[in-house]
């Protein structure tokens, strides 16, 4: 059996703050290590469905939590400036008593949401690289506070800073979702912890598959970059078919924690569960074999 394992819950922002508060209490109740909101400007299949704006609404539950890590699962860094998003982190940081994991990526290809605001998709070569320099800034911000003068290809900054410095010291821990060789170098370049959610429209098996395949990646990169892998976490969102079937028994769950931690898997991220039935699958798997993981 792995151990050294940790365990998070993502509620998607879809219900009344009385609710959204609920879940986020119950879920560090139950011993979880982090909980993680989604970052979309709304759900894009369904505009005119209830959901709440990711940053305001961590700021609100960091406040009514007290020891659980909390995060975006990720951030799509085109929805804001580089620098006030560095900024959100250090405010956020500070409310939560520096329990914010601050998770990055560039936001999925090709979804309505770009248009609805008005940013442009910008391409894959270009959509890296412009993350790449966002990710520097903030890492630069957050770690010592000030940018006399930054000149990439994108963003120019003169005097920029952020105070007072973040509780967490250097800076909070960064995770970055990467699945192509590009966004895999620059996890290894910058993040902590690196995240997976095996992909879009993928059988299980095609999901396990590809997590092996960027993992040895991350390694083969770790390697080519001067890493230690050893200090890089490789966390997975559990997504597709096994999302809603994961809490639909205990055995569901331990086995596929067995799979994936086998491979190299440190850090399980689960949607919480809307169904009474799986409700008591949580709390069972929670209570009882959560902590034989750790």
């Amino acid at each position: 059996m792995s151990k050294g394992l940790s365990f998070g819950m993502i509620n998607l922002q879809r219900n009344s703050w009385e609710e959204e508060v609920r879940r986020w209490k119950h879920v560090e109740e139950l011993g979880f290590d982090s909980a993680w909101l989604g970052d979309h400007y709304c759900i894009y299949s369904q505009p005119t469905e209830p959901w709440f704006e990711s940053w305001t609404l961590l700021a609100a539950l960091a406040n009514v939590t007290k020891t659980i890590k909390i995060g975006t699962l990720v951030t799509s860094i085109f929805l804001r400036h580089p620098p006030m998003l560095a900024r959100q982190a250090m405010t956020i940081d500070h409310i939560s008593k520096g329990r914010l994991i601050l998770g990055l990526g560039t936001g999925l290809p090709g979804s309505p949401e770009f248009p609805m605001v008005g940013i442009k998709d910008y391409p894959g070569g270009e959509r890296v690289k412009r993350f790449n320099e966002a990710v520097e800034i903030i890492v630069e911000l957050l770690s010592n506070q000030s940018i006399k003068k930054f000149e990439g290809e994108f963003y120019h900054l003169i005097n920029s800073n952020i105070y007072p410095s973040p509780v967490q010291k250097p800076r909070p821990s960064i995770m970055i979702a990467a699945m192509s060789n590009k966004m895999l170098k620059t996890a290894v370049k910058f993040a902590d912890t690196w995240n997976s959610y095996g992909g879009r429209g993928l059988s299980p098996q095609k999901i396990f598959e590809k997590t092996i395949e960027r993992n040895e990646k991350i390694n083969k990169f770790c390697d080519e970059l001067g890493r230690d892998p050893k200090t890089l976490k490789r966390s997975i969102l559990i997504y597709g078919k096994e999302a809603f079937s994961v809490f639909n028994k205990e055995d569901n769950f331990t086995k596929y924690v067995e799979k994936y931690s086998e491979i190299g898997i440190e850090e399980f991220i689960f949607y919480y569960p809307g169904k009474e039935n799986q409700q008591k699958t949580l709390e069972k798997v929670a209570k009882d074999i959560i902590p034989t993981y750790r």
